[in-house]
């Protein structure tokens, strides 16, 4: 009987899994539009600017986004829908971190953009992984085996590998270089802490909060750094508008969302597609070439998630050590002296 319960609830589990994993591969490609969109936003107002109004727009959407689930959930009274938690000062200071970190993020991945090039600003900012799965494994006692240390290598080589054929190495675009490099540190760390914030409360719930108090952080940065806080047109709006639903809301909202069952490490990975699907655009759309060694990288990435996707790590652990944990015993020992 035992036996028999385990193995439906094995077979729940990776019917779930397969649904998730599915979920990210929808995601994704709605973040590779993200250098396009603020390429095309920096024509009308400044960085600084561009990433207010993203937060400020998506603060909106999740907000809709929230009533209509409550309204939902009344009408139809359906009790799977948890009830919203209280939010501890810990919870709070959580949220604050992670407002604060994605704002950093943001302000140095487009400031990036008009500092170096598109190419190099992509590759560097896809580096995210490696911080994502150290910072996992340095505060969250995360613990991955070498299948999965395996194919984060082959595929954050597939990902250089596509790169380093476009990738300049100027000196005069060292700075953007190093800011899209900060970007990629400082969106690891938020991966990190929302994941944290993922035990305890929704995707909706969490990125509402933290969109809005971005939104609180940046406006003053962007009122005293730049000279158009806001678009001016329904053109110039389009861009940001984009940036909000199909960044933001889809493609941020979808990887939030998986950070319940799957480890910050093996969710950012799934990001070094992003290169893939914008070669692969460009050789759609603009018939770009693609040679053998540009098919041999994608072999290298996707082999690479598959092995991942096989190891442990790969979905989150009970054991791991806790960010709360690590709080309270800080406090602990302030009470003590």
């Amino acid at each position: 009987m035992d036996n028999t319960l385990n193995d439906q609830q094995q077979a729940t589990k990776k019917t779930s899994n397969c649904a998730l994993f599915l979920l990210i591969l929808v995601g994704i490609p709605s973040l590779s539009t993200a250098a396009i969109l603020i390429k095309f936003s920096e024509q009308y107002i400044g960085p600084n600017a561009t990433v207010l109004n993203r937060f400020f727009l998506a603060t909106i959407m999740f907000g809709i986004w929230k009533v209509i689930l409550k309204i939902t959930a009344h009408s139809s009274e359906n009790s799977s829908i948890p009830s919203p938690s209280s939010y501890t000062t810990f919870d709070i200071l959580l949220l604050i971190l992670s407002a604060f970190v994605t704002s950093i993020s943001h302000i140095s991945w487009v400031w990036s953009l008009t500092e170096t090039s598109v190419s190099n600003a992509n590759l560097l900012h896809n580096a995210v992984p490696i911080f994502a799965t150290f910072g996992g494994w340095l505060f969250l006692g995360q613990r991955f085996d070498k299948k999965f240390l395996i194919g984060m290598f082959l595929s954050i080589t597939g990902v250089i590998a596509i790169g380093v054929q476009d990738l300049q190495t100027s000196a005069d675009q060292l700075f953007g270089d190093t800011l899209a490099l900060l970007s990629a540190v400082f969106l690891g760390a938020n991966f990190l802490v929302t994941e944290k914030l993922r035990d305890k409360f929704s995707a909706v719930d969490i990125l509402l909060w933290s969109c809005f108090l971005r939104v609180l952080l940046l406006f003053p940065i962007t009122l005293a750094t730049e000279e158009k806080i806001y678009p001016s047109s329904l053109e110039e709006w389009l861009p940001v508008f984009c940036l909000a639903l199909f960044c933001q809301v889809i493609g941020i909202g979808i990887i939030s969302y998986c950070l319940k069952q799957f480890s910050s490490g093996f969710v950012s990975l799934f990001l070094l597609l992003e290169p893939l699907i914008t070669t692969a655009l460009a050789w759609l759309i603009f018939s770009e070439h693609l040679d053998v060694f540009d098919f041999l990288a994608f072999t290298l990435v996707l082999s690479g998630l598959y092995i991942i996707k096989s190891g442990q790590g790969a979905e989150k652990t009970i054991e791991s050590t806790s960010i709360r944990q690590i709080y309270r015993a800080v406090k602990s020992s302030d009470n003590v002296d």
